[in-house]
């Protein structure tokens, strides 16, 4: 693949890369970061070719978003997401998982599809970034606030793309059947799809993603090593954020040796498969340090022979109907 060519969002003149930067892990994502090795990561994926970032309030509360617009700013040509849905205040219920966040500004994340709060919302962002333009919001999360999210935070996320103020609505989350009762609407631009399409999960072809391709909607893919084991299958690597049940880490196991015939790195694979769906546009990796960009930039440029894909659906790794890069 090209890491570095351009594809459009949906019907959109939003162009996002084949290879995006998660800013997640610049939010101090379960160990500090620190200013400069946060700015040091974006610089290099910038010196590389990536033009597509993806932060959110959630991260590090406002922590990633300070910090992507404090590199950022000053230049052009690249494409910027956030999320709304997780607002930063004060009071109200702090969003579970606050405390995977080793580094975090001084606010409290709150729920808040309100259509107020996604006003608000956007507003507090381009504050943070230091920018006058983010391109997409994605509504964050909304699994158990569906119909707040239908009623009141998309009709807000169209009137800023009818103003002009965003190019491209979209949600995103860790499922893919709420995203595919979004996509029905017609309302939305693109999806970001974490975790649910990728070589130990293709669930998203259930649903969302010939949704998708039938109304012409554009995915982007995270969580394309599943919180780790596809990127290091071993003893003690993680599946979804909890430790990887055996059969699953026999799996990536079986997968890295048939990669090892081809010296192809298993995060080559797992990088680079969701892009064989036509619906995919671009996949999300999170990069907390230079060094991390650097890799993520050379997996996604790895050549991979068509044998390797064959080996894999020989092997009943992956359905013989899976669409293979």
């Amino acid at each position: 693949m090209d890491p570095f060519a351009r594809v459009p969002l949906g019907g959109t003149d939003v162009t996002v890369t084949r290879l995006g930067m998660g800013l997640a892990p610049i939010g101090g994502l379960y160990s500090a970061v620190g200013d400069r090795t946060a700015a040091a990561a974006v610089d290099e994926a910038w010196r590389r070719g990536v033009r597509f970032f993806d932060t959110a309030p959630l991260y590090g509360s406002g922590l990633s978003e300070r910090r992507a617009g404090e590199t950022l700013r000053g230049r052009s040509g690249f494409t910027l997401a956030t999320k709304v849905g997780r607002r930063l205040a004060s009071g109200g219920h702090p969003v579970p998982g606050e405390g995977i966040w080793a580094e975090s500004a001084p606010a409290t994340p709150i729920w808040d599809f309100s259509a107020e709060g996604v006003f608000a919302s956007h507003r507090e962002s381009l504050e943070r970034l230091g920018l006058d333009r983010v391109d997409i919001l994605h509504l964050h999360d909304p699994d158990d606030h569906f119909r707040q999210a239908l009623d009141e935070a998309l009709p807000a996320l169209v009137t800023l793309r009818r103003q002009g103020a965003v190019k491209a609505v979209s949600a995103g989350m860790n499922q893919s059947a709420m995203l595919a009762e979004f996509a029905r609407t017609g309302q939305f631009d693109c999806f970001l799809l974490a975790g649910r399409y990728s070589l130990l999960d293709q669930s998203g072809l259930a649903d969302l993603l010939p949704e998708c391709e039938r109304r012409g909607i554009s995915v982007i893919v995270g969580g394309v090593y599943n919180s780790g084991v596809l990127a290091a299958p071993v003893a003690g690597a993680t599946y979804d954020y909890h430790a990887a049940p055996p059969n699953i880490l026999a799996r990536a196991q079986a997968m890295e040796r048939i990669c090892d015939r081809y010296d192809v790195p298993l995060r080559a694979a797992a990088l680079q498969f969701p892009l064989g769906h036509p619906a995919v546009a671009s996949v999300l990796v999170g990069m907390r340090s230079a060094e991390e960009a650097a890799d993520a930039v050379a997996m996604a440029s790895v050549k991979i022979p068509g044998s390797l894909w064959r080996d894999l659906t020989a092997a009943w790794l992956l359905d013989p109907g899976v669409p293979v890069p």
